[in-house]
């Protein structure tokens, strides 16, 4: 009999070591588990992300229209200037010196009228007098064509004589311009943004006109050019609210309203983006010319609205395996998204199995997204994603399991086999 319990004994031990082993060392079943969130009602505003400059609204290049060296310099950087105001004067000596000479030649040409005047008078009379003398046959009629030649030829050169005076006369009013000219004006009241040309410096006019300041009329008012992808430029309109920031500023979010589209497009390496103004009120003169702003467009808001994380549009569940179900994934998913216009996601049912949706969405603000129809309701849980479970296999294992492969069993009273 005791012969008997012990074999009974060696026997059970044997099965419930081989269990035991089956149990630890196989693969098992881990249950997937889902990371959920509540449909949620509430606001979202749909924005468009841009960069742009800070300018102010007018600038003036204020530029020199004669070649010459910089006599003196009125204005500088920073300088608050009025209409009309002196900024800078070009050296006027090679200017007056024509503007002289112009003057010189206009009284010459006014004595040659002068002189024109008397020779068709005396013209005149001569033929006056040859052609009294004809009718008593004292003169030829060649006499007589003669003087008439003459006081034609009188007649044209005074004409010749009076057009030399009005070319003078705008010779001369040219240098005086050009002269006008040496005396550098502000043409608004504003600020001077900055200064190109030093005393000394020679700048020439030839081809093109020097910039000499430039002058912004008024820092108070300012506006952002903002670069907008062709992508994004569908849902901008003039008047929609705009917010920036500027990294001078950290933290502190500016506000503006768009004033113009532009429809010129901007290709730069085949990106072709859009000019989009933006008034800006900078009554503090915080905001400087040249600054980086950073551009958020407000294009569309909804303030009450059914709402789903993004997270959830994307989320697919994965295939279930064979036996499980009776079936390798989801049925009714690929049906849903075939669907025109309509997306997937998951909402979790009563008995805790993830159930496809089809919904259709509306504005999204990069995170969340309206969703304009579906089966879908407040508070619905929806699947967003898996749940990251640790492996505890290698932390409930017995002693003598585990270490990185199956377990070599051990020699009776001796090492490892082959150590």
């Amino acid at each position: 009999m005791t012969r008997k319990v012990i074999w009974i004994a060696g026997i059970l031990a044997v099965g419930v070591a081989i269990g035991g082993y089956v149990f630890f060392s196989g693969e098992r079943k881990i249950p997937v588990r889902y990371k959920t969130v509540p449909v949620e009602w509430g606001a979202i505003v749909s924005v468009v992300n841009a960069t742009g400059t800070i300018n102010p609204v007018t600038m003036v290049q204020v530029g020199s229209q004669v070649t010459g060296m910089v006599e003196s310099l009125h204005a500088d950087f920073n300088s608050v200037v009025k209409k009309n105001d002196v900024v800078a004067r070009i050296d006027p000596f090679p200017y007056r010196a024509r503007r002289d000479q112009a003057s010189a030649n206009l009284a010459n040409a006014k004595a040659a009228v002068l002189k024109s005047k008397a020779d068709l008078l005396q013209r005149k009379r001569e033929l006056d007098r040859v052609q009294s003398l004809i009718t008593q046959q004292f003169v030829s009629q060649n006499d007589v064509d003669v003087a008439v030649t003459a006081h034609e030829g009188a007649m044209a050169q005074l004409a010749v004589a009076e057009a030399a005076v009005k070319q003078a006369q705008a010779a001369l009013e040219a240098a005086e311009l050009d002269l006008t000219y040496t005396v550098i004006k502000a043409p608004i009241d504003g600020i001077v943004i900055s200064r190109l040309v030093e005393v000394g410096q020679r700048i020439n006019a030839s081809m093109s006109i020097p910039v000499v300041f430039m002058i912004a009329q008024d820092l108070t008012k300012m506006q952002v050019n903002a670069n907008v992808s062709e992508a994004d430029i569908g849902g901008i309109t003039e008047g929609k609210e705009v917010a920036f920031t500027v990294d001078a500023y950290p933290g502190q979010r500016f506000q503006g309203k768009i004033r113009q589209v532009r429809n010129s497009p901007i290709s730069v390496q085949n990106v072709v983006t859009y000019d989009v103004v933006v008034d800006v009120d900078n009554t503090g003169l915080q905001l400087k010319p040249g600054m980086t702003a950073n551009v958020s467009i407000v294009v569309a808001r909804k303030d009450d609205t059914l709402k789903v994380p993004n997270s959830a549009l994307r989320f697919v569940p994965p295939k279930m395996t064979e036996g499980a179900g009776g079936s390798s994934g989801h049925p009714g998913a690929a049906p849903l998204k075939e669907r025109s216009g309509a997306k997937t996601v998951w909402k979790m049912n009563a008995s805790g199995d993830p159930k496809p949706v089809a919904v259709q969405t509306g504005i999204s603000d990069g995170l969340v997204t309206e969703i304009t129809s579906g089966d879908l309701k407040e508070g619905d849980s929806i699947i967003v994603g898996l749940e990251a479970l640790k492996s505890t296999r290698s932390n409930n294992l017995p002693p003598g399991f585990g270490g990185g492969g199956p377990h070599q069993p051990r020699r009776p009273g001796g090492r490892d086999r082959g150590l």
